[in-house]
């Protein structure tokens, strides 16, 4: 991993895998409290894991599906979801549709048809090239 600045070694991994695991709790407590945008902004802090870490990789989209899947008015989602998200956002979608996962994919498509009406074919392109930040 040396040469790519601003990722951690291996075996800063566990310590990468705890706060994605505080993250995790956090999100399940802004979930029950009704609150999932909330919890789609924490989840997508910080994200993608500054590591090429599959486990660490793997355990941040968890977290991330999690809350996607309990957003269910995604034109309110935008209403309070601020820009610098879309992007992050943009990426994990495109993770959810390589699931083949029918319910995981319908919610993702919903999400990706209001995001790019919201941000423009440019998200799409971003998210797309950018071969270094990882999901």
């Amino acid at each position: 991993m040396a040469g790519h600045e601003g990722f951690v070694e291996a075996d800063n991994a566990e310590a990468i895998i705890t706060r994605i695991e505080h993250k995790s709790r956090k999100i399940e407590s802004l979930l029950k409290q009704y609150k999932p945008v909330e919890a789609l902004k924490t989840a997508l802090e910080g994200s993608p894991p500054k590591t090429r870490d599959e486990r660490c990789k793997s355990a941040n989209w968890i977290v991330v599906h999690r809350a996607i899947m309990a957003i269910k008015d995604v034109d309110g989602m935008f209403s309070s979801l601020d820009p610098e998200y879309y992007d992050i956002l943009m990426k994990y979608l495109y993770k959810g549709l390589s699931t083949g996962d029918r319910p995981t994919c319908d919610q993702c498509l919903r999400i990706h048809e209001k995001l790019t009406e919201k941000a423009g074919l440019g998200c799409i392109l971003r998210s797309l090239s950018d071969t270094v930040n990882t999901v």
